[in-house]
């Protein structure tokens, strides 16, 4: 026991020891390293030393409590005895307003900065892990001494747990994380360690001396690391503040996004599904087509008979002359019916128009001058959104609210500058510390000083208007007018203050550069919207408009956030539009003129420019309309001459003059031009715009409808003899009973299939459709009334051996002719026989469905859209634009999610679901964009959005000193004024420090919304959100408003039209969950849009149109519905075939692709109906006869009309210097013309000959009785 007790005695004793020593190192620690303000630093102007003191801490007075609490309530206890007194508590309060601004969002994370700053500078422990290292005296405060250099020792834990509770904060104004702002250097590029360093580095302009800090978890050099406690950005703090958002914190947000993968492609055995589907098709219907051939050429062979024997032995029936025995179904009775009432009208028209020449063509003259008459009052819509847009759009009418409510998008003027030379390129390397920084070539002094003489001439530029001088500074977007009138000007020159002085600041001595353009370059690429460089230089970054210049704006040819590797410089003029005001739309068509011509003739060896301005497109397409109207004007002529001379019949060249047909060739083109002259005039008179489409696509239509009907009634006329006692007006008469159903068959079907086309929601194809269809009809009313008394006219001429024009001088000798046609016999005794010989014809319908094959399994392939670079002509300066564009460019348009009113902004319902910070919605208008741009390769939506809502509340917060207010008055205070009387707008208190909701919100907001930013506050709302906030009621309530974020780079059609989907289906997913309409715009949606439905519109239009040619068809072929079944079927194999070649030929489908399938379905009828429409009237006795006689007697007229007349006015598009006209008119105008023709011509005949209808029986009994006895008789035999 005696030994334990010794034992007990000497643990106490040494326990004793161990405590006290303890102890007098706990004491030891209770001393301060300052306490109070010293002199100024000599470091940084305007701020000051702290002054060395090394005792006890001291209690704070009463006038610092509540600044305690405000800065730092964990010292807020006791007696509050600390190491610093109430002036350093001012000063801390001053220092750290920016970080308050920017981070205050979070409230853990500015939590934690806080705590490291009261730390530093309260700290009743200061001595435990702080040490004063330089000291200087400062003799004009009563001989103390300034610390001039401390160490801070920080727990490493501290440090990472701070940094991660800020990393992903957002600055909602600048697009980017705060810390970009706060770091001196890109949000990416900080760490947990560096982005401490910066803040205590006297270089960043807020820190008055050295403060070295080193970073440990255990103690170093007997100093233990200030290791507080933290708190997660995923947690909420003991004062009932919530966890910071899920878009300043991912640990609030679980799981990153992840895209839906792409649906894989359909295949079949590693192969595009459509094309082996077609194969197999293609192979059975060889298979099974072949075999049926076979089979019934062994059985013809074995029943000793003829493919030519009569289908049906009726030529008895057919030549008897009891009507009665005539086996005629009711349907054929009443098509011949049909048949033969039109027949006798046409033919009675027809005598008439002959028999009154005079009367005819003076009506006529009459009808068209009145209906021309409406071309005085002809309107031509230029504006693409006019012509490609409806108003009843969707796209359309969200652009007309966002017009009406925020004003409409800016005018831009841009410039794209590279540089020839690659010696230029230089490297930074940092004073202090850091690997080297390459530059690019672009990014040289030298070269920048030269950019900038650039920029400043074009700023420079004065145009004239009406007599008045217009500058940049009459139309520019300037932001905070009138406080500020710089214009906005988006380049990296604006990180100099657009100035040459700026440009070459410098710092540094005889060997070494501490600071100049590029380590202003990199803090500025990095913060943007800073107001001071906080390296040695301290010039702003913000632009000098009042707003930030992101560098993805202004810089391009970059390689990820490497901007100091640009290959470009990107300049961006904003300019105000004026929809409503012609005057000062006038001055900026005036300025941006001039703004053209002078960078046209800019000339710099060093550099190259491509340009372009908001008015070029249209000034090119202009351009390019006017230089290729000789192309049009030579391919038309063409048309025209060989129209003149095709039509005549010459048999010598001694009646050369008389036998041609140039004036009535010449009259047949003036009524084809007369009825385009007609349809323009009468909608113009409806007040319907017309499109440069319709000026260029329909006379081309109408002229390819009107020549092939003149074709058909001259050469019937030509190879028809004159019956005995026949007159000539009877003649002429027959003859269009003949010609004038199938021509009446063609131009209805087409005028009822366009008219429908006009039903499409595209304004382009909607107006091409009326105005084609009417035109068609009336020019098919001119042929059967003003061109057959023209005909007849001429007949008479002829037969008096008058000349042709000179129609007063005769010849004395000769007589008419009248003989075949070389072209008609070679239809008739080559070419027709040869495509019908029984081994030809299988060959024919082989290639065809394997063309047809081709076609269906390349529809799905054809690219939609349209490349704006086609419409430019060769030679446009803007091709080098938009090729630059595509190659440097980093960041798409803007996008603009607008919240449409009824919204209660001032209630935590309406607030929550538009915000995105603490409190907010996890699935908010802004949470949402902000996770789209998290994936944003398939979102398309490339930036964290601008969020009005979000910095008015970091603005308004009582610890900031940016909303405050003059007691005496109630105006605004801005935060840069000093003045006594200016309070804070909500009081610090906890109801202070939450968001305003009812009339506070309204009370301040028109404040926040007028305040520009300034060093001492960057969240004043005028630059980035004076038009994002519509204000009603006398600004009583908050409107419509929008938030902002970009498009990624969008290079072509596919990626314009996959960006404006993928924003709308992101907006329809906000408007689900938040219950408040919001709908994205962009400024180019207007014209995309069209292609989201084109391919349904494309259906929907062609499938109409064929349609309306089948039942237009069964009526005029006379309740034929086969027969109408098989012109549509054609004429649909022509649509499809028409797929396979823009495929092949890369022709996008888009409004004037479209408008060509429309025409081309027209078109088409002529080549088809026709020939079927001969074939169901042949009273031939089997289908290979009649389809033998159909293309004998219609083909050739339809070859030589149609055919050659379009074949020679086609080629010579191809010397047009406009893109589009090369690909959209000439190669789809030449698919047209080879497609009917090889359709019409080759086709069509060898399937009526195998699947042509039977013999209409009545109509073959009504031929035989209405020829009895005649010359024409022997025809039935042929």
């Amino acid at each position: 026991m005696g030994q334990l007790s010794e034992r007990s005695r000497l643990f106490l004793f040494f326990l004793l020891i161990l405590l006290t020593e303890v102890h007098y190192q706990w004491v030891e620690a209770q001393h301060c390293v300052w306490y109070g303000e010293c002199g100024e630093s000599t470091k940084v102007p305007g701020k000051k030393y702290n002054c060395n003191y090394t005792g006890p801490p001291q209690p704070l007075p009463a006038e610092g409590h509540d600044l305690l609490k405000e800065l730092c309530p964990g010292l807020d206890y006791g007696d509050r005895s600390l190491c610093c007194d109430v002036q350093q508590l001012q000063t801390l309060k001053g220092s750290l307003q920016l970080p308050l601004q920017f981070l205050s969002r979070c409230p853990s994370c500015f939590f934690n900065l806080m705590n490291l700053f009261c730390e530093l500078t309260c700290s009743p422990h200061q001595s435990d892990f702080m040490n004063a290292t330089k000291f200087t005296p400062e003799p004009s405060v009563d001989n103390k001494t300034n610390v001039v250099e401390v160490d801070y020792y920080i727990g490493q834990t501290f440090t990472n747990a701070m940094y991660n509770a800020c990393k992903d904060v957002q600055a909602p104004s600048s697009n980017v994380k705060a810390l970009s702002l706060l770091c001196g250097n890109d949000a990416s590029k900080c760490t947990p360690t560096n982005w401490i360093q910066y803040m205590f580095d006297i270089n960043n302009g807020q820190t008055p001396f050295p403060i070295d800090p080193f970073f440990s978890d255990v103690p170093v050099s007997g100093f233990n690391p200030m290791n507080n406690a933290t708190f997660g950005c995923d947690q909420g703090l003991d004062d009932g503040s919530g966890s910071c958002s899920c878009q300043d914190c991912s640990l609030s947000c679980g799981p990153q996004p992840v895209p839906p993968s792409l649906p894989p492609p359909w295949l079949i055995l590693g192969l595009d599904a459509m094309v082996v589907i077609m194969w197999i098709s293609y192979a059975a219907f060889l298979l099974v087509f072949m075999g049926a051939v076979l089979g019934a050429w062994c059985y013809r062979k074995r029943a000793i008979m003829s493919e030519y024997g009569p289908i049906l032995d009726s030529n008895h029936s057919l030549n008897n002359d009891n009507p009665d025995q005539v086996d005629a179904s009711c349907g054929e009775r009443l098509g011949e019916r049909f048949e033969s009432a039109l027949r006798r009208a046409f033919c009675a028209w027809g005598s008439f128009c002959v028999r009154r020449p005079l009367l005819v063509v003076l009506c006529t003259l009459a009808v068209v001058a009145a209906c021309s008459g409406g071309l005085a009052f002809m309107q031509i819509t230029t504006d693409p959104v006019d012509l490609w847009s409806a108003p009843s759009s969707q796209a359309r009418q969200e652009k007309d609210y966002f017009d009406s409510h925020f004003g409409p998008f800016f005018r831009a003027e841009q410039l794209i500058i590279t540089t020839t030379t690659t010696t230029n390129n230089s490297t930074f390397e940092p004073y202090f510390g850091g690997s080297d920084v390459p530059f690019g070539a672009i990014l040289d002094k030298g070269l920048l000083h030269q950019v900038l003489d650039l920029q400043l001439a074009i700023e420079a530029l004065v145009a004239s208007y009406d007599g008045q001088k217009v500058t940049l500074g009459d139309i520019c977007l300037a932001p905070l007018a009138p406080y500020n009138n710089n214009c906005t000007i988006l380049s990296v020159l604006n990180y100099y203050q657009n100035s040459h002085e700026v440009l070459d600041h410098w710092k540094g001595d005889d060997f070494y550069t501490y600071a100049n353009y590029q380590s202003h370059f990199l803090f500025c690429v990095s913060a943007p919207a800073s107001l001071n460089d906080t390296g040695l230089l301290h010039d702003p970054c913000m632009g000098t408009f009042g707003g930030p210049v992101f560098p993805w704006l202004a810089l391009g040819g970059y390689d990820a956030t490497n901007y100091n590797n640009a290959t470009a410089l990107v300049i961006t003029f904003p300019v105000n539009n004026f929809h409503n005001d012609t005057t000062k739309l006038g001055k900026a068509l005036a300025w941006e003129k001039e703004f053209i011509r002078f960078l046209k003739s800019y000339d710099n060896p060093n550099l190259t420019v491509a340009f372009n301005s908001e008015r070029s497109i249209e000034d090119e397409i202009d351009r390019e309309s006017a230089s290729d109207v000789s192309t049009i004007v030579v391919s038309y002529a063409i048309m025209f001459v060989y129209i003149s001379l095709a039509l005549g019949h010459i048999h010598s060249l001694r009646r050369l003059l008389v036998d041609s047909k140039i004036s009535l060739g010449i009259a047949g083109i003036l009524i084809v031009l007369s009825s385009v002259a007609c349809s323009l005039g009468l909608f113009s008179y409806a007040g319907v715009p017309l499109t440069l489409i319709i000026i260029e696509v329909i006379p081309f239509l109408v002229l390819a409808v009107g020549v092939d009907n003149i074709f058909i009634i001259v050469q019937t006329y030509q190879r028809d003899e004159r019956m005995p006692q026949e007159e000539l007006h009877q003649q002429i008469g027959r003859i269009l009973g003949d010609v004038a159903p199938s021509m009446f068959l063609s131009s209805f079907s087409e005028t009822v299939a366009f008219f429908l086309g006009a039903l499409s929601s595209m304004p382009a194809v909607r107006t091409f459709s009326l105005f084609a269809g009417l035109a068609v009809f009336i020019d098919f009313l001119l042929q059967i009334s003003c061109f057959v008394s023209l005909l007849g006219l001429d007949a008479k001429r002829q037969e008096g051996n008058r000349l042709d024009i000179l129609c007063c001088v005769k010849l004395h000798e000769g007589q008419e002719e009248r003989s075949e046609g070389l072209l008609f016999r070679f239809f008739k005794k080559v070419y027709a026989p040869f495509i019908l010989k029984e081994w030809v014809r299988p060959v024919v319908v082989a290639v065809f469905v394997g063309m047809l094959s081709f076609s269906i399994a390349v529809v799905n392939k054809v690219e939609v859209g349209l490349d704006q670079k086609l419409s430019m002509p060769d030679d446009s300066y803007v091709l080098q634009y938009f090729k630059n564009m595509s190659e440097y460019l980093h960041t798409g348009p803007p996008v603009y999610f607008v919240v449409e009113e009824g919204v209660d902004y001032s209630g935590l319902r309406g607030q929550n679901a538009v915000c995105g910070g603490v409190g907010c919605d996890n699935d908010s208008l802004v949470q949402q964009v902000y996770s789209a741009s998290l994936i944003s390769n398939y979102t398309t939506i490339g930036f964290t959005p601008s969020s009005w809502l979000d910095d008015y509340f970091d603005w308004v917060k009582p610890q900031s000193s940016c909303c405050r207010y003059y007691n005496s008055s109630g105006a605004f205070c801005n935060a840069s004024v000093v003045n006594p009387s200016c309070v804070h707008c909500r009081p610090m208190t906890a109801a202070g420090k939450q968001r305003p909701t009812g009339k506070d919100f309204m009370e301040f907001l028109p404040m926040f919304l007028m305040d520009n930013p300034n060093a001492k506050c960057g969240k004043g709302g005028h630059a980035a959100y004076n038009t994002a906030v519509s204000l009603v009621d006398n600004g009583s309530a908050v409107g419509a408003t929008y938030i902002m974020t970009y498009h990624t780079i969008l290079k072509d059609s596919a990626d314009f039209i996959q960006a404006m989907k993928m924003a709308r289906i992101l907006a329809h997913n906000i408007t689900q969950t938040t219950g408040y309409k919001v709908f994205p715009y962009s400024v180019f949606y207007v014209f995309y849009e069209q292609y989201l439905t084109i391919a349904q519109d494309t259906a929907l239009n062609l499938g109409v149109s064929l349609a309306a040619i089948f039942v237009v068809s069964a009526v005029l072929l006379g309740f034929e519905l086969w027969s109408a079944g098989l012109v549509s079927l054609t004429i649909a194999m022509i649509l499809v075939n028409m797929f396979g070649v823009m495929w092949l030929w890369d022709i996008s489908l888009n409004a004037v692709s479209l408008v060509n399938l429309v025409m081309s379905c027209g078109i088409s009828v002529e080549f088809c109906s026709h020939i079927v429409r001969a074939f169901s009237i042949s009273v031939k006795g089997s289908r290979v006869e009649r389809a033998e006689e159909a293309l004998a007697h219609m083909g050739s007229s339809v070859f030589s009309g149609i055919t050659l007349t379009k074949f020679g006015g086609i080629l010579i598009l191809a010397l047009s210097k406009s893109q589009i006209f090369q690909i959209f008119y000439f190669r789809m105008y030449l698919a047209i013309v080879l497609l009917g023709a090889t359709h019409g011509l080759i086709f069509l005949p060898v399937l009526l000959s195998y699947a042509g209808p039977s013999v209409n029986k009545a109509k073959a009994f009504a031929a035989n009785q209405r020829y009895i006895n005649t010359e024409r008789e022997r025809l039935l035999n042929y």
